[in-house]
């Protein structure tokens, strides 16, 4: 029982700590006014790095062993740790969806970003199309809040383009 109370600590822990990754995942993100599309990917390749990192260490031998120790003295922390599991495992996927969706779109932000006006204008409809299959098939990125934030993030480079190319000519 001793040692079952200090694995029980120590899982306690661990589910403090991972609660507050969870939350801090959830919080909005303070970003500049005029921020381009390829920092949304970038938030989200960050975002799944670190939920897969987590995700291997609660798959670790080590951990596993500790977990299987409490399942068997019947310990009422398992109930909390595997609901956390679980909540990493779906924050992965979506993290994981979300950069394979946002790659689509990773082909437009060059021209976005370098072309002048008239040449960028070429690239808006397509770009329009492959934002509206995101949010038709993606579970997770076809939210509004999720579209408006992307859909700003395009209009600023956009924004951004112009005033360049006004400022060269």
């Amino acid at each position: 029982t001793e040692l079952t109370e200090k694995l029980e600590q120590a899982v306690m822990i661990w589910i403090k700590q991972i609660r507050q990754v969870l939350v801090e995942s959830e919080q909005m993100r303070r970003e500049a006014d005029d921020i381009g599309p390829s920092a949304e990917l970038e938030h989200w390749k960050t975002r799944m790095s670190s939920f897969n990192s987590l995700l291997d260490e609660i798959k670790s031998s080590r951990v596993k062993k500790i977990i299987s120790i409490l399942q068997a003295a019947r310990s009422k922390t398992l109930k909390q740790w595997k609901e956390l599991d679980a909540n990493i495992t779906i924050a992965a996927n979506e993290a994981k969806d979300n950069v394979r969706y946002l790659y689509t779109l990773d082909r437009f932000f060059g021209p976005l970003a370098k072309a002048s006006p008239v040449t960028m204008m070429e690239y808006v409809p397509s770009l329009m199309n492959t934002v509206c299959m995101i949010y038709c098939i993606s579970p997770y990125y076809n939210t509004s809040e999720r579209m408006t934030s992307l859909l700003l993030k395009i209009t600023n480079q956009m924004i951004n383009t112009c005033k360049t190319y006004l400022c060269e000519g």
